[in-house]
């Protein structure tokens, strides 16, 4: 499978098929113009040309034509100088002819109403033409149909010229290779100029991929370079990336770091416990249990998926109505009464699976200790949100517990006894804070604030 072209090589290759269309239209247009201005240039000197035949022209008294021994045209006095006249009297059935037709036959056009020109391009035979056979000979024709009148008497004269075509398409040739060297060096200097440009342009990608690529190297931890605004977006995003990566693999590695040391207390109890046959079942079914908790809390740690730049927007009032019904159930012979304040358009960008795990242990710890009734309140000020749940159980005794690791906060209420251990990981990887006081309910408060990712 062949690579792609560079974003490079596209802008170049895109750049010259836009220029060569433009360039080839552009000189086309020229081209054209130029062509239908030197026709016209030649034909009105035809006209001309006719007009000097007209003056010159009289009838005798026959009504026979008459014309001088010298014309204004020097031309027409040359023989196969490439400028042919012709007058025919129509009544008369004569012709003149100038002296530079002698020993040809031009194709002179008599055939269109009086009062009326008539200019065309003649192509006819070399042989037609009076000259030895071979390739056709194109001419430019001009003619003029009169009633000349002398003494009451009127006569149809047709006045025909024509000019040899070849002086006009070497005119035309010579042009033509002007043109095109100079819009084709044109296009090779701006092709030139726009490849620096595109150097120019795309120099910070360069840079970036150097920057990358030094990063993947182990060099150096982020982006560092400053970029134009177009860029900055992505740099400032890859560097969140790569920080949040750090931080999980930072999170996975104190998490089993911390599961090997808490693991070790348990199974040097059921080690020892060992020589005390009697006490095993007893001993083993406490450890194991204690196990679990430390399991589970490690897991819910490692787990905790952290600030989400680039999550979705999560409608919290739905999360806070499902842990409250599944709270309802678990709590039933409590008949608590849940409060609920947040908006029901209120979002945050959070992974669904880290909003229930903070929000429900959380309120599971709130219900555990209530008596009737847990409030929780959510609100957004600026790009912090904040999360506050109180309830009207007895309250920590000492506060400042529930931010020492491995300290177990319920030891007399069923469970694993580790939700706000697990919460508090939870906070720490939104670059968030929690704190705990008492509530105006008379149990606990817990504030959780929330950075915006």
């Amino acid at each position: 499978m062949t690579s792609p072209l560079s974003i490079r090589a596209r802008l170049i290759w895109g750049a010259f098929v836009v220029l060569l269309v433009f360039l080839a239209g552009a000189g086309w247009a020229v081209q054209q113009a130029y062509i239908n201005s030197v026709r016209a240039e030649r034909f009105a000197r035809l006209q001309t040309t006719i007009y000097l035949l007209m003056a010159g022209a009289e009838l005798n008294a026959q009504g026979a034509l008459v014309m001088p021994a010298t014309l204004a045209e020097p031309r027409l006095s040359l023989p196969g100088s490439g400028l042919y006249a012709n007058i025919a009297n129509l009544d008369k059935n004569e012709e003149w002819q100038s002296a530079s037709t002698l020993g040809l036959n031009p194709p002179f056009q008599r055939t269109q109403a009086p009062g009326q020109w008539h200019f065309d391009t003649v192509l006819v035979s070399q042989a037609q033409a009076g000259e030895a056979a071979g390739a056709t000979r194109a001419f430019l024709a001009a003619s003029y149909t009169v009633k000349w009148t002398v003494n009451d008497r009127a006569a149809p004269l047709v006045f025909s010229v024509l000019e040899d075509k070849a002086a006009f398409d070497r005119e035309l040739q010579a042009f033509e290779h002007t043109l095109w060297r100079w819009l084709g060096g044109a296009g090779v200097l701006l092709l030139l100029t726009q490849s620096l440009l595109l150097r120019w342009g795309l120099a910070p990608l360069r840079r970036m991929a150097q920057e990358i690529q030094r990063i993947e190297q182990g060099e150096q931890d982020r982006v560092d370079g400053a970029y134009p605004a177009e860029l900055a977006g992505v740099t400032h995003n890859l560097n969140v990336l790569m920080a949040q990566e750090r931080a999980r693999q930072t999170r996975y590695k104190d998490a089993l770091d911390d599961l090997a040391h808490s693991l070790k207390t348990p199974l040097a109890v059921l080690r020892a416990s060992l020589d005390a046959p009697e006490e095993l079942p007893g001993m083993v079914a406490q450890q194991v249990a204690r196990m679990d908790d430390i399991v589970v809390h490690q897991l819910g740690r490692a787990g905790a998926s952290g600030a989400a730049r680039f999550a979705p927007h999560l409608a919290l009032a739905s999360i806070l109505g499902r842990i409250r019904d599944t709270l309802a159930k678990v709590y039933v012979d409590k008949q608590l009464v849940f409060a609920l304040d947040c908006p029901p358009d209120l979002t945050w960008r959070m992974d669904e699976g880290d909003a229930f795990e903070m929000l429900g242990n959380v309120l599971d710890n709130a219900a555990k200790w209530a008596h009737n009734k847990v409030a929780v309140r959510l609100w957004v000020d600026g790009k912090r949100l904040f999360i506050r749940v109180c309830d009207d159980g007895p309250g920590f005794s000492v506060p400042q517990t529930v931010h020492a690791r491995r300290v177990r906060l319920d030891e007399q209420v069923p469970g694993h006894g580790i939700g706000l251990a697990v919460v508090r990981d939870l906070v720490a990887s939104h670059q968030g804070e929690l704190a705990v006081s008492k509530a105006d309910l008379g149990g606990a408060q817990i504030d959780i604030v929330l950075q915006s990712p």
